[in-house]
């Protein structure tokens, strides 16, 4: 085996590590005790899962090995909300982040080192991209939650109840990986998180949203923002590609194809003088009509590398009610974490940015500072003479 690189069982779904244990002659139970002694127990050692024969455990050290992103930081709020920074395989830092709340636990998770979109009002897209994190850096992600808040204790009792795919990077730029991973959330062998509990956010990828139903049956929320493709075209270059029109009659799409009721999240962050006029969501109200839905209001969360304001509380309140008056149901997202950076919108890493995007934005802070400067300095001159 000598430079050959041996099968990661964390990140290997129910289907995937039945093909392995066929291979190796051995029947398919195998799958459902190798997940169980990993997702359930927090085991790293493949010698320690003890109802697998010895033979069996030693074959299965010479091809694989049980191997998780690892832990740099824990960061607490004053809110109760942890972060955790995390080192991935390529080296970049990402961040996921742990809310409690009344009666749940809602875990925050990354798809990717960085993102490839660059929304103006989320400071991971300012920090340009790296790469896609492998399945098992994203389902690492819940494991290391569960073995950080009660070290794997109480299966019963995880503090973990939700996931939500709303940390760093677009999930669904990374299909395949984010696909096996939330099978893993999703299996009783696993984690055994309902598909209510598990949702993965997009900020529009229109084929693979179509591509979604012949893979899971997960929550679903959209990264929206605009009630109109000349604003959010300005404020999300995706919508250049896929407008308004197109994402929303996929995303009915994938509704239609579940085997229950449930709507889509519609995700709006409330940006200061942007998209936060009376207009904005009577227009919001318009566009929405013919899919039902509940809508998730953001006020915006300020970061170094953005101009954009919070919006006024009365900003928000007439916002809500408008939407609220036109038959919505309309929940405004707490500010959780802030103190921490890990609010909505706030969440970086430290990356390769294989984009140059994060140079840029630098380079650009620079000369928007110096040219501040010299305002100043032409004021103050003015004031002496």
């Amino acid at each position: 085996m000598t430079g050959v690189s041996k099968i990661n069982l964390v990140g290997l779904s129910r289907d995937q590590l039945i093909n392995l244990f066929d291979e190796l002659g051995e029947r398919k139970f195998r799958a459902d005790q190798v997940m169980k002694w990993i997702h359930q127990r927090g085991v790293t050692e493949i010698s320690e899962m003890t109802d697998i024969s010895k033979p069996l455990r030693e074959r299965l050290k010479k091809i694989s090995e049980i191997t998780l992103p690892k832990i740099l930081k824990s960061l607490v709020s004053v809110d109760g909300c942890h972060k955790w920074i995390v080192e991935v395989e390529s080296g970049s830092k990402i961040e996921m982040v742990y809310i409690p709340e009344s009666g749940r636990g809602t875990l925050c998770i990354s798809s990717q080192a960085g993102c490839s979109l660059d929304c103006s009002f989320c400071a991971t897209g300012k920090q340009g991209f790296d790469s896609n994190l492998s399945v098992g850096e994203i389902i690492g992600q819940l494991w290391w939650a569960n073995e950080q808040l009660n070290g794997f204790s109480d299966v019963k009792e995880r503090p973990v109840s939700n996931v939500v795919m709303m940390g760093m990077g677009e999930p669904l730029l990374n299909f395949d990986n984010v696909m096996d991973a939330v099978s893993i959330m999703m299996h009783d062998s696993a984690y055994g998180l309902s598909k209510r509990k598990v949702t993965i956010s997009t900020s529009g990828v229109v084929p693979a949203i179509e591509k979604m139903k012949d893979f899971t049956d997960a929550s679903l929320a959209v990264s929206l923002h605009a009630p109109n493709d000349e604003l959010r075209s300005r404020i999300m270059p995706i919508n250049k590609k896929y407008p308004i029109a197109e994402l929303l009659k996929a995303v009915r799409g994938y509704m239609d194809s579940l085997k229950d009721k449930r709507v889509p999240v519609i995700e709006y962050t409330l940006i200061k003088g942007v998209n936060d006029h009376r207009q904005h969501a009577r227009d919001l109200a318009k566009l929405l009509e013919s899919l039902p839905c509940k809508i998730n209001l953001i006020p915006f969360n300020a970061f170094s590398l953005s101009e954009y304001k919070r919006p006024s509380s009365s900003s928000v309140t007439n916002f809500r009610q408008i939407l609220k008056e036109a038959g919505y149901t309309v929940t405004v997202r707490t500010t959780r974490a802030d103190d921490i950076g890990a609010a909505c919108g706030q969440l970086v890493g430290d990356i390769s940015d294989q984009t140059k995007r994060s140079a840029r934005y630098a380079k650009s802070r620079i000369i928007k500072a110096k040219l501040l400067t010299d305002d100043e300095n032409l004021l103050v001159a003015a004031d002496i003479l």
